[in-house]
């Protein structure tokens, strides 16, 4: 397999779970404590050793681009001020973090139909996707970790970590066996299911790595659940065509594209981060009392 150093971040979604406070501002714009939630995609990936990044936008998320792009009216203002110094170096490193290019998805078709509109940005080259609802909180980035098992083994990559019976609808369930460690072999999976039609408690968490051979086939691929293009899909056809592995990732997923998940991710980055730890930690313990 060639180097993977591309990637696309679907981020074309209307926000409908945390409305009304997306009613104007893109979802992936909502700040997790001091930087907005695409922010920290972006940076794993740039972390991961991705070079170029593509966004899938969609109408009304001209603001994503304004985020990565230099800000020179700002950066004047914040230049020689010795106070504003980091805040001027962080500023500029945002745009510094890959060369980010933007497509959009004109039609709401559903996941599989985002990631064909990355075809022509893709080429003949394996790529990682990481959804721009997800957040990945780790000690080494969860997408450096399947580019390594995807390298190693010579197959796509999918992100899972084991989820209840009782959630396992929530997402798409994979069939595997045991290769070496945390990697798993996937032979089967499906979209959505119930506790009886699942193939196991892993389930597909917001991370892949993939060969440009699923783009044929989300192309010729009919509509599935929802009466979308679904992803799933079209990674179900491809890993009986081709070598495919699942990576038990470590780390601890957020699902910002809900509030519950918006929330825990704010609280944890928020006690990490050094201006707000201390007091954030102070302020839950006399919350408890409270409570």
């Amino acid at each position: 397999m060639k180097h993977v150093r591309k990637a696309v971040i679907p981020a074309a979604g209307l926000g409908t779970r945390v409305l009304p406070a997306t009613k104007a501002m893109p979802k992936e714009m909502l700040p997790i404590v001091d930087k907005p939630a695409i922010q920290y995609i972006v940076e794993e990936a740039a972390a991961s050793g991705i070079e170029d990044i593509l966004i899938i936008t969609n109408r009304g998320k001209g603001l994503l681009e304004d985020h990565f792009d230099r800000a020179p009216e700002l950066e004047a203002r914040l230049t020689g001020s010795p106070e504003k110094e980091a805040v001027l170096e962080q500023i500029v490193h945002i745009s510094r973090l890959a060369n980010i290019f933007y497509v959009r998805q004109k039609e709401t078709k559903g996941l599989g139909h985002a990631i064909w509109r990355a075809k022509r940005f893709v080429g003949n080259e394996p790529f990682a996707v990481l959804l721009g609802d997800d957040i990945m909180k780790a000690e080494v980035p969860v997408t450096r970790q399947l580019i390594d098992a995807a390298e190693t083994h010579s197959a796509s990559a999918v992100g899972v970590q084991y989820v209840p019976t009782e959630a396992i609808s929530k997402y798409s369930s994979v069939k595997v066996t045991p290769l070496e460690g945390r990697v798993f072999r996937v032979s089967d999976m499906n979209e959505k299911p119930t506790p009886e039609q699942m193939l196991s408690n892993y389930a597909i968490l917001g991370r892949y790595v993939l060969t440009p051979d699923i783009f044929d086939i989300l192309e010729n691929l009919t509509p599935g659940y929802g009466g979308e293009i679904q992803l799933t899909d079209g990674l179900k056809q491809l890993c009986r065509q081709a070598p495919m592995v699942a990576v038990d990732f470590e780390g601890r997923r957020y699902d910002t594209g809900n509030l519950r998940g918006f929330l825990e991710a704010t609280i944890d980055f928020g006690l990490d981060h050094p201006q707000t730890g201390d007091w954030l930690a102070q302020f839950i313990r006399s919350k408890a009392r409270q409570l």
